[in-house]
């Protein structure tokens, strides 16, 4: 495809697929896609392990990695210090969590103390961590770098331009997308409300032609990649038609069948509607968008503690949402109705598990019935 995405990557179709699983990488990449795997709660060794995972699959085809360094958060500018980290989270937000989790019959005694996953997530959020990260991404032939919050570090644009690797940052708003193009970042990925994770509370529809409008503006050329509800590719035909180059999806991945995705999680997708996700701090002390559920109805109640910020929020809720999730797959009750995971708006238009690949191609043939709609509108 004529994109200025094809021939930055190198790929066939402008549809970039974020994902924690290899899997998926592996498929959407080599059904002409591109896939980028979400990196942040991995420490170097594992990170390797599965970089070296995907270069033995994925045939030499262009994929990318994306980490999440932001520019703000808790302790950002202090050492790094695990006891420090775990004795600034209150007694009372843990108690919170624990009731929650009593409340659907399961035993908290165990959620106090946060595990390595969440303190890995603590360590690579700073700039020392994600140095770390980087070192092991760049020993890799990838092809993208993303950073999730916020304008990259200066190591992350410089070790880009050495390696010819292109750099993309997520933005939730003109303003941010205007400060990352100053610093020089290759592709912007625009990230409307309706986006699974952290976003902001922009709807795509709006915020891809005031991030266009803006960039045109500056006399760059940056291009812009859709992200936000996007799940056909008539919505990506649309993305692209107010100015953007392409489509960065995430939520449409968790239910196909290379996915790792808790089934019982994934059943649940499969059944929602677009109104069954919300924005939320409790999971990440951010607002992230997820499947709504009654960890998330708990933490909007009048008499529920303020989430902290990020990253103490996450030492709250992931050792007990961890719990959750393993428990819920042996068939424990409570623990099925609590299973929540990270998802956009366009559940709602998934209806069916097929492949990655599959979707892939799906996306294409939806793009071409869009265009051929749209140009049938202007034929003589």
């Amino acid at each position: 495809m004529n994109s200025p995405i094809c021939d930055m990557l190198g790929i066939e179709f402008p549809l970039i697929a974020f994902t924690h699983c290899r899997d998926v990488v592996v498929a959407v990449s080599k059904a002409g896609g591109m896939g980028v795997f979400g990196a942040v709660s991995l420490p170097p060794d594992r990170l390797e392990e599965e970089l070296a995972w995907i270069d033995a699959h994925i045939d030499g085809k262009p994929y990318g990695v994306d980490l999440i360094v932001p520019n703000k958060f808790e302790g950002k500018n202090d050492a790094f210090d695990p006891d420090a980290i775990r004795a600034a989270v209150p007694e009372g937000h843990k108690d919170f969590a624990a009731d929650i989790l009593k409340q659907y019959d399961i035993d908290a005694d165990d959620i106090r103390n946060p595990g390595s996953n969440s303190l890995n997530f603590a360590q690579n959020l700073r700039d020392d961590g994600a140095a770390s990260s980087l070192e092991v991404c760049f020993r890799h032939p990838i092809k993208l770098i993303a950073n999730a919050l916020g304008v990259p570090p200066q190591i992350m644009l410089d070790l880009g331009k050495k390696h010819d690797v292109a750099v993309a940052a997520l933005v939730g708003a003109r303003e941010h997308a205007v400060r990352q193009v100053e610093a020089g970042v290759d592709i912007l990925v625009v990230a409307g409300g309706e986006a699974g994770g952290h976003c902001g509370d922009v709807s795509t529809i709006v915020l891809v032609p005031e991030v266009h409008e803006a960039v045109q503006a500056m006399g760059a050329s940056t291009p812009i990649l859709a992200a936000g509800g996007i799940t056909t590719g008539q919505q990506m035909a649309g993305a692209m038609a107010m100015g953007a180059a392409g489509a960065w999806c995430g939520s449409v991945w968790l239910t196909t069948a290379e996915a790792e995705t808790n089934p019982v999680v994934k059943e649940k997708m499969l059944a929602a509607s677009s109104r069954d996700t919300v924005r939320s701090r409790s999971r990440t002390g951010k607002h992230s968008r997820q499947l709504r559920s009654p960890w998330t109805d708990a933490w909007e109640a009048k008499e529920a503690p303020e989430p902290l910020a990020m990253p103490l929020q996450g030492l709250v809720s992931e050792p007990a949402l961890g719990k959750v999730d393993k428990l819920s797959q042996s068939g424990h009750e409570g623990a099925k109705q609590l299973a929540s995971y990270w998802d956009g708006q366009g559940v709602g238009l998934m209806k069916q598990s097929m492949s990655a690949g599959a979707v892939v191609q799906q996306f294409k043939e939806d793009f071409l019935t869009a265009y051929e709609r749209l140009t049938g509108y202007v034929g003589g």
